[in-house]
């Protein structure tokens, strides 16, 4: 009994000490997130995230090799709460909610920061790496599951390529994001969405009707009884 209240003991101490580096840790991450809705990521330095977070600068330095690294870390912490991956029952409407809710988001001041991820890696190859492994690549296989679903209900002809589909949705708004050339409403995501969907349907395939439609024949039906 003796030896099984010391074995209790000695762990306490580890205990403790992954509960404060959890709490340091999402500390570092929300002056970050904070910092960031404020100053661009060329301003935010480790010292002004170190300050805010109430560790020292040493402490962030033990987990991210850089201030860019932080910031990524905070970004897709962000990017996983604000934007929806829909399984409606249609991938053009999954698709459609899907490029609105992300267009949201990078019009959001923190969603700004996709803009200035990709500067930052034409100086740091190993940032930018980072950038298409963790958010890039990880997003384009979320959206890959939308257009298989689609694929498997007959909606989309199985001998397109997936990969230049999602790029031809999403292409169009990561340019007008670069450039700043072109709308960003949700107007123009169901535009891009429509557009590319008219040439991926299959010729057999009838798309079903909105739950708004549904309702207004129902209605019309009731009042010819």
């Amino acid at each position: 009994m003796r030896q099984q209240e010391d074995l209790e003991y000695a762990d306490e101490p580890k205990k403790r000490g992954r509960h404060r580096s959890l709490e340091a840790k999402t500390a570092i991450l929300k002056a970050t997130l904070q910092l960031l809705e404020r100053e661009s990521l060329r301003k935010v330095t480790a010292d002004a995230i170190a300050r805010r977070a109430g560790v020292s600068k040493a402490t962030i330095y033990k987990w991210w090799p850089n201030k860019s690294m932080v910031a990524l870390d905070a970004y897709l912490a962000g990017t996983t709460e604000r934007v929806a991956m829909p399984n409606t029952g249609s991938a053009q409407e999954d698709f459609t909610q899907q490029l609105k809710s992300l267009t949201a988001f990078y019009t959001s001041t923190l969603g700004r920061l996709f803009c200035q991820f990709i500067a930052e890696g034409q100086s740091d190859a190993a940032f930018l790496a980072s950038f298409r492994e963790r958010f890039l690549y990880a997003r384009r296989d979320a959206a890959k599951i939308m257009w298989r679903r689609g694929v498997d209900r007959g909606e989309i002809r199985s001998a397109v390529d997936g990969d230049i589909v999602l790029d031809m949705i999403y292409g169009p708004i990561v340019f007008r994001l670069l450039a700043g050339h072109g709308s960003l409403s949700d107007s123009e995501s169901e535009a891009i969405v429509e557009t590319v969907f008219a040439g991926l349907r299959r010729l057999d395939y009838q798309r079903p009707a909105k739950n708004k439609t549904i309702g207004h024949i129902v209605k019309r039906r009731r009042a010819h009884l």
